[in-house]
């Protein structure tokens, strides 16, 4: 629709319009609004990585199932002083000759999850086992700050 034969070239919201049309087939602006390749790497890895949290009054738990994984294979990590980093990779076993696979549905690649601890957590107190596939990893709480005592101040006589 040209709305500049409806004699509403000169107004306001039609140079609004008109810039709104120019720049919607404009296809430079695609790549500056597009994810990267690494953020969809990485959302895919945390969203195909379930875990449960779970709190215990000493302590917090970070249960993730990894089936198949070696220790070797699992990192745990912690950034930015309060960000526990759980991340590895499964990869693909090696084919035996003369074998094709007929259907292939356990996922390979790599796999992350991150979670932001509470600020009570003890970064400095963390343990992680894998044992049966099943990874646990443990990060132990601080003590509750002791209250603060009321301070005397001694009153002089003059």
């Amino acid at each position: 629709m040209d709305f500049r034969l409806m004699g509403m070239d000169n107004t306001p919201i039609f140079h609004v319009l008109q810039h709104m049309m120019d720049t919607a087939g404009d296809e430079s602006d695609k790549s500056v609004n597009a994810p990267s390749r690494n953020y969809v790497r990485d959302a895919k890895a945390m969203a195909a990585t379930p875990a449960d949290v779970k709190e215990y009054p000493n302590s917090y738990v970070f249960v993730v199932d990894m089936p198949g994984l070696k220790s070797g294979d699992i990192k745990v990590q912690v950034e930015e002083e309060n960000v526990l980093l759980i991340s590895g990779e499964r990869k693909r076993e090696e084919e035996k000759e003369g074998a094709k696979y007929i259907r292939m549905e356990r996922r390979v690649g790599k796999f992350m999850r991150k979670f932001t601890l509470p600020e009570n957590a003890n970064t400095g107190a963390i343990s992680a086992v894998c044992q049966d596939g099943v990874l646990t990893v443990t990060v132990q709480k601080l003590p509750p700050p002791e209250p603060k005592k009321p301070k005397t101040i001694e009153v002089k006589v003059v």
